[in-house]
């Protein structure tokens, strides 16, 4: 597979005072990568360089081979506020194509049908007319996933989409997730959940205390120090 993001050696913060340091790391067509780090470690300015939102303080994020920061498909943590948006499931998952239109001040033909194969894709067709905030945690993260989807289907980042969720709705969307990069979609997925991450994930990116600790396969942090440590005090887990 191509590579698709390179980022060497990055030092990230704010008014000159780092929070993320030495941070190297690489993604491919087609991966899985989790980014494991406690609150306070980095992950969320790490978030906004990726999407060309933060620049760096020293070291470079590179896309290559035809992609781009404008390719990626964005699921944020939801507020209180947005889990109450009085809008149509159909009008959230069109809101996606917005960076396609341009000037225009409507969907073309194109668009709407994107948003009806989203929609299709996510298992959530009979929503389109529900009222976004009447839907549970489980359905509400599947009309983000199709909006991210109709910005593109070539990356997805996701910023620790399963919280707030039943453990239920939980383990459907990361089925659902897991599936869409079994397609080829490449996934950058920030998460607390170690068990998850090394089921699910390809790749690994642990940061914590404002460095880069660990990058590289999830088999290679099952078997590191530092992996055995956060699975086993979260209480074991096979790596499959």
């Amino acid at each position: 597979m191509s590579e698709q993001m390179i980022c060497r050696d990055v030092t990230l913060g704010y008014e000159g005072i780092a929070v993320a340091e030495g941070l190297s790391f690489t993604v491919s067509e087609g991966d899985y990568l989790c980014i494991l780090g406690e609150n306070g470690s980095g992950k969320s300015t790490l978030i906004k360089a990726l999407l060309g939102l933060k620049d760096v303080m020293s070291g470079e994020i590179k896309w290559v081979n035809g992609a781009s920061s404008r390719e990626i498909g964005y699921l944020p943590q939801q507020t209180p506020v947005q889990r109450d948006f009085p809008a149509s499931v159909r009008e959230i998952v069109q809101s996606g194509c917005l960076a396609k239109c341009g000037l225009r001040p409507f969907y073309n033909k194109a668009e709407k049908a994107r948003c009806d194969k989203m929609l299709d894709r996510l298992g959530i067709t009979e929503l389109a007319d529900r009222c976004y905030r009447e839907l549970s945690g489980g359905q509400q993260q599947r009309v983000l996933l199709a909006r991210a989807l109709c910005a593109t289907e070539k990356m997805l980042l996701l910023d620790e989409p399963v919280t707030g969720l039943d453990p239920k709705a939980q383990l459907e969307l990361y089925e659902r997730i897991a599936k869409l990069n079994a397609k080829g979609i490449t996934v950058i997925m920030v998460s607390h959940d170690v068990h998850m991450s090394v089921r699910y994930a390809t790749h690994i990116l642990h940061i914590g205390s404002h460095k880069q600790l660990f990058f590289g396969t999830k088999e290679e942090y099952a078997e590191s120090r530092l992996g055995q440590s956060f699975i086993l005090s979260e209480g074991g887990e096979n790596v499959g």
